[in-house]
């Protein structure tokens, strides 16, 4: 966190100055570490079997806030009599499908009742829940997800609240984790028994009643094949500790620059449209009716999908957006699979994608197995590449590494590039959402100089443009742009439309075009309009929320007057969890919300935040018979995404890879699993076979030896990303001039590397040089009972720019989480050895003599 989010991290160093222990697990000694109480190097990849085992600590040793677990979470729920855990089938669930790589969850539900999938796999059980039959494996796939939590069929689950069931949640979840012990985590993590212990000790005792501990990751913790799952694995181990909902508790995905945040929220994933609805899959014959009820759940706030969904389509196209058309909902994109960015790399391989818009992204050097990605732009028929500087996918025509090793030549590549230089965050009006949902706004400073324009111009001009070439056409299929609602205001001698007009238009508007303030004010039938509902009440009352500043002293702790933060401006989401069944907080210590009985006609929530529950909900309160939606939701239930209310320890329904987090080896590992049979994570996302993507050996498996240490990359504090904002600045150059390689001092000595001097560092994929700094922040760990040593690469470099090198995804494999499409780029194997990498078409030669060695084919690394 000090290392890549170093504005935030000034946070974490108030709190320890006020007495908080800061524990950072890390395979390397960084900046956080040096600041930190603790520091616990690790195997990279290993993350579950670490959570695991503090997951059973608190199992075993009765560590868990029990009336918080009993009451918020489903742990008392009993699960179906024939599902079967990772215990019972050597490291699989029940369900399994190892033709398809996929998991038929039927088997994964409650007793009593059916699961039907998240809001956003719901869409692809259309056919079946139509009538039209569809597998509940099919359905499954993870393609879709919104942000809803799956809906539960009808009935009420059976439940055990003594929790000795030993079908229910708690009782699986204590089988599941209970070899993950001491010695276990030593044997796979590296992690001394000594150190885990004392890791276990001190989160348990900041946990409960009266105090809390969080956990934050700087988004790596996502980039492996289990990469939901190590979220999971904590959201688990937080649930049974009661540090939900709760201040200074949570799960922080550190995602505040370049608005990560806000690019998901309104956002530029394929899968998603604004406010996590989900995109819909393309149907015969469905309209929006049949869109809502295979997507809404019955119970909790996605039970008004319709509102949500209705207003979008009212502020995307406005009057033409009518009950007769259902709202345009014919407008819309269908998905007809999985569109991540690695299959769209496929899809440009085999000629389907045509032309590709890069903005403000780097795949040449910045995503995983870069070659791959340069040989896909190389098949485009044109490319536009929006950046400050000509990075790496602006040129690779004319000196990527292809054309030195001859892969490429430039006279044949028939891609058509157009490079338009892009305004800075400095340069234009817009805001930036960041870890804590906060959107804070920031006002042009100076002007984009020359031809450097915004993304907010570019995308509105450009489709001003368009649809004046389309003006006058017949043609239905040119009705959906046509009919956009398209009339921003513009300033200045650019016509650069007012940002926070857009804004306002993503806030919502009512009938009457007046501002509305919360996305409760939402309806069905088109009197509202919304651009995404979640971000509803931002320009409340026709004023930039997101652009308060008023000091903290002259606030309260929770500060809801700086910025404003999604939904309703609430700064802790599920903070009816903060007070217990009653409505009383559970310590005064840690009180954030608690039900008042005096206040109002019959009494409502009050306390420092906005009530993440409805105002006038006692906590006494049962909804009535067939009630929908948020009155669905008794006066216990926090988790108000959830359709049943609860946190869920187990999921079952909405993954794609297992109701329970479980410990596999990464795609490509010098281990075999200590823990199960099965080595990797069985439902991974594998992409067609490529000669340039192949995978490597695993654990037991020969020729695993040939690649023996774990590789993981990183960032630095200063450049940025792939190196398109940081590598040209003369100031960062000169701070970090060179791509290097961290290696322990025992690792250089056994393969003959020097200090500030050349390695050559060797994967399946691809070879890369990079200097050599030998330290001592990187420990070698001993795991299955010998020696491991870790190479730490920094991934910004490219051949472009000021500072300049190899860049470390040329090493990456494509095996992808099968939720979510991710890389795994934080835990790979490679080789290392002294003295710089062969050029051309000896570079290539090196790579195919390693793979000789290792066995390696089209087949490798590709089992269930």
């Amino acid at each position: 966190m000090a290392e890549c989010h170093p504005v935030g991290f000034q946070w974490v160093l108030e709190a320890k100055a006020r007495g908080a222990k800061v524990i950072h697990v890390d395979p390397r000694f960084t900046r956080t570490s040096a600041l930190a109480d603790l520091h616990v190097p690790l195997r990279a990849g290993t993350d579950i079997a670490f959570l695991g085992g503090i997951v059973n600590h608190v199992l075993q040793h009765g560590k868990y806030f029990r009336e918080y677990v009993v009451a918020y979470s489903n742990a008392p729920v009993i699960l179906r009599e024939d599902f079967r855990d990772t215990e019972d089938l050597a490291g699989v669930f029940s369900g399994l499908d190892t033709g398809t790589r996929s998991y038929d969850n039927a088997s994964w539900q409650y007793a009593g009742t059916e699961q039907q999938a998240a809001s956003g796999e719901r869409d692809q059980e259309y056919e079946e829940r139509t009538g039209g039959g569809r597998s509940v494996a099919e359905a499954a796939r993870g393609e879709a997800h919104g942000a809803g939590g799956a809906a539960i069929g009808e009935g009420d689950p059976e439940r055990d609240e003594t929790l000795t069931h030993p079908r229910c949640v708690f009782q699986v979840l204590k089988r599941h984790y209970a070899r993950y012990t001491p010695d276990l985590v030593e044997r796979v993590c590296g992690v001394p028994r000594d150190l885990f212990r004392q890791v276990c000790e001190l989160v348990t005792e900041n946990s409960g009643r009266d105090r809390t501990t969080a956990f934050a990751y700087a988004v790596g913790w996502t980039q492996h094949t289990v990469g939901v799952q190590n979220i999971r694995a904590a959201s688990v181990l937080q649930t049974l500790l009661g540090n939900i909902g709760r201040p200074g508790g949570g799960i922080l995905a550190l995602r505040g620059h370049a608005s990560i945040q806000g690019s998901t929220d309104i956002p530029t994933l394929f899968n998603l449209l604004p406010g996590y609805i989900p995109m819909p899959h393309a149907h015969q014959n469905q309209d929006l009716a049949a869109f809502v009820a295979a997507e809404a759940a019955r119970k909790g706030y996605w039970g008004n999908m319709r509102a949500y969904l209705v207003s979008l389509l009212k502020a995307y196209w406005g009057d033409a957006a009518t009950p007769e058309n259902d709202f345009c909902f014919d407008y819309l994109p269908r998905l007809t699979g999985s569109h991540s960015t690695y299959e769209t790399t496929m899809a440009q391989l085999d000629g389907v994608c045509k032309g590709y818009f890069l903005l403000g992204e780097n795949p040449a050097v910045g995503n995983a197995d870069a070659k791959l990605m340069r040989l896909g732009m190389a098949n485009l028929d044109w490319l536009v590449v929006r950046d400050f500087s000509l990075i790496e996918s602006a040129t690779w025509w004319r000196d990527g590494p292809e054309t030195e090793t001859g892969e490429l030549r430039t006279e044949d590549i028939r891609t058509e590039v157009f490079f338009l230089p892009a305004a800075a965050h400095t340069e234009k009006d817009g805001s930036f959402t960041n870890t804590q949902r906060l959107l804070q706004w920031h006002h042009q400073a100076v002007e984009p100089p020359g031809e450097a324009r915004s993304e907010l111009w570019f995308a509105y001009h450009l489709g001003r443009i368009v649809r004046e070439k389309l003006a006058g056409s017949t043609d239905e299929m040119d009705r959906p742009v046509l009919d956009l609602a398209w009339d921003y205001p513009t300033r200045g001698r650019h016509a650069e439309p007012d940002a926070e007009a857009v804004l306002a238009e993503i806030n919502g508007r009512d009938a009457e075009g007046n501002p509305l303030s919360s996305y409760e004010q939402l309806k069905p039938d088109g009197s509202t309009a919304c651009g995404c509902w979640i971000y509803c009440g931002v320009y409340a009352d026709g004023v930039n929320q997101a652009a308060r500043r008023r000091p903290g002293r002259e606030q309260d702790w929770v500060a809801a007057e700086w910025a404003w933060a999604w939904p309703a401006n609430r700064r802790i989401l599920y903070n009816r969890a903060s007070a217990d069944p009653e409505g009383r907080p559970w310590s005064e210590r840690k009180a954030l919300v608690w039900w008042d009985p005096d206040k109002g006609a019959r009494g409502e929530w009050t306390g420092h935040d906005v009530p993440d529950i409805e105002k006038d909900k006692a906590p006494d309160h049962e909804p009535p018979e067939g009630a929908t939606g948020p009155q669905a939701l008794s006066g216990t239930d926090p988790f108000l995404m959830q359709a049943d209310g609860k946190a869920w320890l187990y999921v079952p329904s909405g993954l794609t890879d297992g109701p329970l987090p479980a410990h596999y080896e990464p795609q490509d590992s010098p281990f075999p699993n200590l823990l199960y049979d099965q080595q990797r994570n069985p439902v991974r996302q594998l992409l067609p076979p490529h000669p340039d993507n192949r995978y490597q050996p695993s654990g037991d498996e020969p020729g695993a030896r040939v690649f023996p240490y774990v590789a993981t990359t990183y960032r630095l504090t200063e450049h940025h990303t792939a190196g398109g904002m940081s590598r040209w600045q003369p100031y960062l150059a000169e701070l970090q001039p060179e791509f290097f390689c961290e290696v322990s001092p025992q690792l250089a000595a056994e393969r003959g590397l020097t200090h500030t001097g050349w390695a050559t560092i060797v994967s399946a994929r691809g070879v890369v040089e990079a200097r050599v700094l030998v330290t001592d922040r990187m420990v070698p760990l001993t795991v299955h009972g010998r020696p491991l040593h870790q190479v730490g690469l920094p991934y910004h470099w490219g051949p472009n720019g000021r500072s300049t090198g190899d860049a470390a995804n040329e090493l990456l494999h494509l095996s992808l989480d099968p939720n979510t499409h991710i890389q795994e780029t934080k835990a790979f194997a490679v080789d290392i050895r002294p003295g710089r990498r062969p050029r051309g078409e000896a570079a290539l030669a090196l790579v195919r003599a390693y793979r000789i060695r290792a066995g390696i084919d089209e087949r490798t690394g590709t089992g269930p």
